[in-house]
């Protein structure tokens, strides 16, 4: 497993400018991003460009070996020599090419693993609201698409831009040692391909920048689609949501069309311009060696080199056009890096904090375990959604938080989570303010069920595992029948091994799942939030009672607007508008609260005095 600080580093830092993507970003600093990806492989690296420095060399010898073959025609003497050298060129050349071709390849996989591990950590340690103000698809391009056009960037690229330079260069010095005549036109030819290729670049660059930005939000779409599956055919709307997320593939499929015809334009005019140079070249030289200027090996020799230079030209030209689209794959994988991540304070205290008596005299028992204390939070800078909430969570018992949609109910759990940080106020766990606490050490002691319950992909078991991996199957068994699903299960062909993929759990069943996890933790308080919104009569009295033998040795903490599930909880607090207008038993709020009475005949809910073990029923 990748050590998470490692992986983290791999990634560039933050930038000051932010998270904003800018096409314009300058040339320089994109490739500083860039080449933060290759840094801890530099002596990799290093070693595949010496091995391309070796290539380079056995083909820039050949020409001239094939000179000498040429010229020992004309003496008469031997071709051993001349013959041996150029098939020890061949296998010696071919042997380097291979195994640089070997290390470079594992180095590119190197380097998209390593990122690939830096942005999932990034992901996993981000702070809640950084990863869902993005659409799911979007993130899910920056692990996938974007690290793959960043392989060959980080690898191929940079060698062959060096490797091509130092080749070019290289032939052209040979070229001069032959003719120089000749290798005036041939400079020429350099110079109108180099020029050509600078002014064409840039537009590669931000075509293919603009080309990532529409792909992210084509995944976004996809993935909310697809996840909406039900809702869109249910709506009837399939042609208007397949015309919405083909108007992103069609602006993905233009800028990618600009930049395939840059790109073309560039071969064409790189290729173009060789050509005619060996045309000039082969007539040029043929009128000098007609005229005794020129030997007719060296301009064979010299022709080879003519020819050969279209490899070091062609390889630049490739590695910058390759090079644009990864940096703007670096661009937008170095933007995870200013994601905000969840910090832990450097005075933590373990998990297991002792529970000695408080400030009040009160000993660890008799204790609140959970304590909000004027408490004031909000999504957005200077937008409070809960407004100077004070709330006692007893050690054992179920609270209840009830109120209108948008009252802050989900919000309160959240914070008791650290998915969100009061801006005013304090939270305290077991007497312990939360800034004193990590996050992994807050969330230990907590279970949680989503209003939505998803659940993780993979089978029934590694779910109902994945709090307590540790988990017996007998335990497994106990919190299954707890919540009425054990029979359910045994029913499957499958069984706990079932994918939850699988059509054949139901919403409901998902949704016991969920709860199943959660007892399964044995948590000191117990999160739930809308839990059996998705059960029926005779499982929600199931789910009552698994719920009321966790109240026997720890808390429940209840969001709930089915009344029904809550009105035999220890105390139930009504929200009205981010604050907490009133709290009470049932019987007390139905008879001093207005609101919690129009909930109550909202839901025609009967209220005679339902006995204490009973599950209140809808009228």
């Amino acid at each position: 497993m990748v050590d998470s600080m490692a992986a983290t580093e791999t990634a560039p830092p933050p930038d000051a400018a932010g998270a904003t993507s800018d096409p314009e970003r300058s040339g320089r600093e994109r490739l500083r991003i860039l080449l933060g990806f290759v840094r801890p492989h530099r002596r990799t690296l290093a070693l595949g460009l010496v091995l391309g420095l070796l290539a380079t060399a056995m083909s820039l010898a050949t020409p001239m070996v094939t000179k000498w073959v040429l010229d020992t025609l004309s003496t008469g003497a031997s071709l051993g020599g001349p013959v041996a050298w150029l098939l020890a060129l061949m296998v010696v050349g071919s042997a380097v090419g291979l195994f640089q071709w070997i290390l470079l390849g594992r180095l590119a996989e190197d380097v998209v693993y390593e990122a690939r591990a830096s942005i999932v950590t990034r992901y996993l340690r981000a702070k809640v609201g950084a990863i869902t103000s993005k659409p799911a698809g979007e993130l899910v391009t920056r692990v996938t698409s974007d690290t793959l056009l960043l392989r060959e960037a980080t690898s191929n690229s940079l060698v062959s831009l060096v490797n091509g330079f130092i080749s070019l260069v290289g032939t052209l010095v040979l070229m001069a040692v032959l003719d120089l005549t000749l290798l005036g036109s041939t400079v020429v030819a350099i110079v109108v391909v180099a020029v050509a290729m600078g002014l064409l670049l840039p537009g590669i660059g931000k075509a293919q920048h603009r080309t990532q930005e529409a792909v992210g939000r084509l995944g976004g779409a996809v993935e909310g689609a697809v996840r909406a599956v039900r809702t869109v055919k249910a709506s009837g709307a399939e042609e208007r949501q397949g015309t919405k997320i083909l108007g992103d593939a069609r602006e993905a499929r233009k800028h990618a069309v600009t930049a395939v015809k840059t790109e073309a334009v560039a071969w064409t005019v790189s290729w173009g311009g060789i050509q005619l140079a060996i045309i000039v070249i082969l007539g040029l030289g043929a009128w000098r060696v007609s005229q005794d200027l020129l030997a007719v090996s060296s301009l064979v020799a010299f022709l080879l080199y003519a020819f050969n230079i279209v490899g070091p030209i062609s390889e630049l030209t490739q590695a910058f056009t390759t090079l644009q689209s990864g940096l703007a794959a670096a661009e937008r994988i170095r933007e995870v890096g200013t994601m905000e991540l969840e910090e832990d304070g450097a005075a933590a205290r373990p998990a297991s904090t002792p529970r000695a008596p408080g400030p009040d005299g009160r000993d660890g028992a008799a204790r609140p375990v959970l304590v909000l204390d004027g408490v004031t939070a909000g999504y957005a800078e200077g937008t409070p959604v809960v407004h100077d909430v004070t709330l006692e969570v007893p050690r054992r018992g179920h609270v209840a938080l009830v109120g209108p949609s948008g009252a802050g109910k989900t919000t309160l759990l959240s914070l008791l989570l650290r998915f969100l940080e009061p801006t005013g106020g304090e939270v305290r766990l077991d007497g312990v303010p939360y800034r004193d606490l990590t996050h992994a050490q807050v969330r230990a002691r907590f279970a949680y069920v989503e209003q939505e319950t998803p659940v993780v992909p993979g089978t029934i078991r590694e779910n109902l595992l994945f709090s307590r991996p540790d988990a017996s199957d007998a335990e497994v068994r106990a919190v299954l029948e707890a919540v009425r699903l054990a029979a359910d299960l045994d029913a499957l062909p499958d069984g706990l091994d079932t994918s939850l993929v699988s059509s054949a759990v139901s919403g409901g069943q998902r949704q016991r799942i969920a709860l199943a996890r959660a007892l399964l933790k044995e948590p000191d308080v117990l999160l739930l939030d809308e839990a059996t919104s998705q059960v029926d009569g005779l499982t929600e009295a199931a789910i009552h009672d698994a719920i009321r033998a966790h109240t026997r040795h720890g808390a429940v903490v209840t969001v709930a607007h089915r009344l029904s599930t809550v009105l035999d909880a220890d105390r139930i607090l009504v929200m009205e508008g981010g604050r907490v207008r009133a709290s009470g038993t049932h019987e007390e709020l139905h008879a001093t609260d207005e609101l919690y009475r129009d909930l109550v005949a909202a839901l025609r809910i009967a209220v005679d005095d339902p006995e204490p073990d009973a599950v209140p029923t809808i009228a």
